[in-house]
């Protein structure tokens, strides 16, 4: 029964991304502007697919080692990376110092500061803690929706993207929560598709962004895809993969913004 109902909801899901897809082609201009917090709230719904197997995936396992509900939600709430919050319940496990967990959370979490200064010319005229706000609860699902508009110049302001941050953070708890409590009921999570969720909704993420890509700028693309491919190989040899990642966004950032001038 829960497989069945989970695959309805992939299929709905698949439903409104191809219906919303062809009523943006339709529009003839396309949407330009992103005023609204409802307009934040349902163009974050594709991405809670992936939510839903990551989360839940994520409270089977912190519960599987003994974290409290309560424990799970606070990381959910405090912490808000998928990645960071499954290095931490290892980490923890391991008898791991606390200044090592906290130094290791704040290196995997770093790429947080290149994502928002990418999205912070739409909110660098209000206030301070209204971009804090802005800020603090963006992942990388959630500026995969945001860029798209971006880099096309359509209008984003502070309510469409706290509309698409607050759901989105929301729904990342609930489902954490949810795995937590109803985890002891599913053994085998990945014969759900659950451990796939995660990768389809990168690829819907991805599929959008390229529709950014002008004919002009495809082989700069080329490139940098190359030498992130070559740059993740080399330094994978002597180096943990998430500062293996680090390093090449970094490097990879600064060789585009160099080639794009």
């Amino acid at each position: 029964m829960l497989k069945r109902f989970l695959d309805y909801i992939r299929l709905n899901l698949i439903n409104y991304i191809v219906n919303l897809k062809i009523h943006i082609y339709k529009g003839g201009a396309k949407m330009t502007s992103h005023v609204t917090f409802q307009q934040g709230v349902k163009e974050c719904i594709p991405t809670l697919l992936g939510y839903i197997g990551i989360g839940l995936s994520f409270g089977i396992v912190a519960a599987s080692q003994h974290f409290s509900v309560l424990e799970i939600l606070l990381l959910c709430l405090l912490v808000y990376a998928g990645a960071a919050q499954f290095i931490i319940c290892a980490l923890v496990i391991t008898g791991t110092p606390i200044s090592a967990i906290v130094l290791t959370t704040l290196i995997v979490n770093s790429r947080f500061f290149l994502l928002s200064m990418t999205l912070s010319p739409n909110y660098k005229d209000y206030g301070i803690w209204n971009r804090l706000a802005l800020s603090s609860i963006l992942t990388d699902e959630t500026f995969g929706v945001a860029i798209t508009p971006h880099l096309k110049g359509e209008t984003i302001n502070d309510r469409w993207l706290h509309g698409l941050n607050i759901t989105a953070y929301s729904f990342w708890a609930i489902a954490c929560v949810l795995g937590a409590v109803f985890g002891k009921y599913i053994s085998h999570p990945e014969m759900l598709g659950l451990d796939f969720a995660i990768t389809a909704m990168f690829i819907f993420l991805a599929m959008a962004q390229f529709e950014t890509i002008t004919r002009s700028k495809v082989s700069i693309y080329i490139v940098l895809i190359a030498f992130v491919i070559v740059m993740m190989f080399i330094l994978s040899w002597f180096m943990p993969s998430y500062v293996a990642i680090l390093v090449t966004s970094i490097c990879a950032a600064t060789l585009g913004v160099v080639m794009d001038r």
